[in-house]
């Protein structure tokens, strides 16, 4: 018998994502912060809707219908991304990795900068895809859980490693077999996302912050402390400091680490849970240390030499940004094409140095110190193997323990 499953959202998912959107990592603009966009058109009547009607049945992985590839008359693809997630020349009137592609392979691309954040973008594919139809689009980018959610609903197609052998040599080994794309076999990552300790070393008096444990017990911070309103990089950063491993806890394990926030807030050690608003607050010195996005760090050192970050011994939390192509898409040949474009080494160093994101293909570091030796050394762009070494990635979830987990976060943060 074929399996289906129906994938709505529960009360406290749609909260979670609306958390996101308004001021989590859907409310940050890709060069200035970690995310792009705002809700932009996205309404809360939008979010709603989604949440109600849930997706259609769908059969999993594996059992949709083959799609025809017209890759080998048609010399074309379209890519879907994030705004600003693409370098872009000094005058602003072209891409010149996009165009170095179609310069050697022939296959133009069309270019769209149509998602400003996951819910809404899945909002206007879902129903193509839901039918078996074209979404017009040969290529998208979209970040860990909902890339996670399209293959699992049988919605991507599944990579020729022939076509990809850049991509297949040269990704970081960090970013391999993540739990909802073994092998990679449905996937590749544009860009890795880290959560970090950061601290402004004026307001900790010259003192180094660099666990979590400091954050939560250190008299010192008390009441100028920040954590995250995403609850898998705040509950995921805390069991990593638990000595507990985000891609196997237990039910018992999330519990302790809600117990352990939940008295930190207690005695008001921490200031606040924020989405990205934590800048301007750790940029002044109201908040001495908080957990934050790397892409933020970046940005704020770029601006305050106080601004200081902390890999804790314990680990970080990492998740992606990543390439699919989409069920029913017609240039799937040319699609894997252009991903392995972008893991050839001269190329993944300049998107790297325009976009100053985590970059997923290994070997990448001499070719991006001919660019800029600093950004070569900057492991909150290229992480060396210790650091890669710490990195680790929240959980799948299913369905039902995502409701109880935001649940409980969503108690812990007054949410």
């Amino acid at each position: 018998m074929e399996q289906y499953e129906s994938d709505s959202l529960s009360a406290a998912q749609f909260a979670a994502m609306r958390r996101s959107l308004t001021s989590g990592r859907g409310a940050l603009t890709r060069r200035s912060m970690l995310r792009a966009g705002g809700v932009g058109a996205l309404t809360l009547g939008s979010l709603a809707g989604l949440s109600a009607c849930g997706i259609p049945p769908a059969k999993r992985e594996g059992q949709g219908p083959a799609s025809t590839d017209d890759s080998a008359t048609e010399k074309q693809l379209s890519f879907s991304n994030w705004t600003e997630y693409m370098d872009v020349s000094d005058d602003e009137k072209s891409r010149p990795t996009l165009e170095a592609f179609t310069r050697r392979t022939g296959i133009k691309v069309k270019y769209t900068e149509d998602i400003n954040d996951n819910v809404e973008f899945f909002g206007k594919i879902k129903p193509q895809l839901a039918a078996g139809q074209d979404t017009g689009r040969d290529l998208i980018c979209v970040t860990d859980w909902l890339a996670a959610r399209v293959i699992r609903l049988g919605w991507a197609q599944k990579l020729d490693p022939a076509n990809l052998p850049h991509a297949y040599a040269n990704l970081s080994p960090q970013f391999r077999s993540p739990d909802w794309d073994p092998g990679r076999s449905y996937s590749y990552p544009w860009t890795g996302i880290s959560t970090v300790i950061a601290y402004n070393s004026k307001a900790t008096g010259g003192r180094k912050v660099d666990s979590v444990t400091q954050l939560l017990d250190d008299p010192t911070l008390k009441g100028r402390v920040g954590f995250l309103t995403e609850m898998r990089d705040s509950v995921g950063m805390t069991l990593l400091d638990m000595g507990k491993d985000p891609g196997t806890f237990s039910d018992a394990d999330f519990s302790t680490a809600i117990g352990r926030l939940q008295k930190a807030v207690d005695k008001k050690q921490i200031r606040r849970f924020t989405g990205n608003d934590y800048t301007s607050d750790l940029d002044k010195g109201d908040m001495a240390a908080c957990l934050a996005w790397a892409g933020d760090v970046i940005q704020l050192q770029a601006d305050n030499p106080d601004i200081k970050f902390a890999i804790p011994a314990a680990g970080y939390i990492t998740s992606s940004d990543n390439l699919l192509v989409p069920a029913q898409s017609r240039h799937k040949t040319n699609a894997e094409k252009l991903i392995d474009h972008y893991y050839e080494l001269p190329v993944a160093a300049q998107l790297a140095a325009y976009i100053n994101y985590v970059c997923p293909v290994d070997g990448v570091k001499d070719e991006l110190a001919r660019i800029d030796p600093e950004l070569a050394d900057n492991t909150l762009i290229l992480p060396d193997r210790a650091m890669a070494a710490k990195s680790h990635a929240f959980r799948s979830l299913t369905s039902e323990e995502e409701t109880a987990y935001e649940e409980k976060f969503a108690k812990l943060i007054g949410a």
